[in-house]
């Protein structure tokens, strides 16, 4: 195993699988960073295909008027049971592979280590018909307030995406407790009907987390020698940048976001959303690679009172089959999960 080096991604990028055709019934599906022009208008139109779609009616959700929002109020249902718990790692990773809306091609992440500097010059957001989205509109704010103790300084924008393929869509649900100061109309209810823009505040300083020595100190390093270590350092606010503010891989991927990505039970809302957890989910992937003794163990909690176990069980609502934690351990299990990062 070489080491860390440059920007973080020979580390990753040394477990990287020579790749069947994608296409093959009987390969392993594969999520893949660089797509090309007419595989990215593919992934779009089929995340556009979600809006399309009417709702599945998730229970207690009447706001919600289409699949995309049947995703939304799934994880807004869950997010006391699927975040700081045991469930978090495979839930997450259900939830991505879930989805389909008839695509058949590569499933991309969002590599945090490219274009850290700049993410609104990167592919993935630079506004184009083949990104993900541009940066929201200019919008006077007072930046970010995480966890009720760190204020993240506002970037360069904060308002309505205005280009890219998803700028002209509504979204429906909450906030009810944005981080992002002046995000509104805050609502009282999760189940509020609250049709606005999509808004998006993309920011340099929550990158700083990404750098070789978080990687590697994940991947390698104290955080690494247990499920429940690697989880824990990955999802909470366990660890302090040099500025003094939280720095952990996953939480800095939504806060780099900014806008509706700042209300973690809704933050669903971005379809960045997907790029980013199949991020999250690839460092998953390699730690697993990297301690094979550990790759199919789980820890933490349920809930107040116990353990999860092997057996608890991962709910898809009214979007998807629901499985067991050890049905999303193996990622080429075949049962039911079968795919590579490349």
């Amino acid at each position: 195993m070489a080491g860390v080096g440059g920007n973080g991604l020979q580390f990753i990028n040394d477990l990287q699988v020579e790749a069947p055709n994608a296409m093959d019934a009987e390969s392993p599906g594969f999520f893949k960073a660089s797509l090309s022009a007419t595989e990215k208008e593919d992934y779009i139109n089929a995340v556009q295909c979600l809006w399309d779609r009417h709702s599945e009616q998730t229970p207690g959700f009447s706001a919600a008027q289409n699949l995309y929002d049947d995703f939304v109020a799934t994880h807004i249902q869950q997010a006391d049971t699927i975040h700081s718990t045991g469930l978090f790692l495979t839930w997450h990773r259900l939830s991505i592979w879930t989805w389909e809306c008839g695509y058949k091609g590569y499933l991309p992440y969002w590599n945090w280590y490219e274009c850290p500097d700049d993410p609104a010059g990167s592919a993935v957001f630079d506004g184009s018909a083949t990104s993900i989205g541009g940066d929201g509109a200019y919008f006077q704010h007072d930046g970010t307030l995480i966890a009720d103790r760190f204020l993240l300084p506002s970037g360069k924008g904060g308002g309505c995406v205005e280009s890219g393929p998803f700028a002209n869509r509504t979204i429906h649900l909450r906030p009810l407790a944005p981080e992002m100061q002046g995000l509104g109309p805050v609502m009282t209810s999760i189940r509020d009907f609250n049709p606005r823009c999509l808004r998006r505040d993309l920011s340099v300083a929550p990158q700083a987390a990404f750098n070789d020595v978080g990687l590697q100190k994940l991947m390698k390093g104290n955080d690494s020698s247990t499920v429940g270590a690697f989880q824990a350092a990955l999802q909470h606010h366990s660890s302090m940048s040099s500025s003094g503010e939280p720095s952990t891989l996953h939480n800095e991927g939504h806060y780099s976001l900014g806008g509706d990505a700042t209300c973690s039970p809704s933050s669903y809302n971005d379809p960045a959303f997907y790029l980013h957890h199949a991020m999250v989910d690839r460092i998953y992937w390699v730690w697993q690679a990297l301690h094979p003794e550990q790759a199919l163990t789980v820890a933490g909690s349920a809930g107040p009172s116990r353990e999860v176990v092997m057996e608890d069980l991962l709910e898809m609502g009214t979007v998807g089959a629901s499985y067991r934690i050890k049905d999303m351990l193996d990622t080429l299990g075949g049962s039911p999960l079968c795919y590579v990062y490349v």
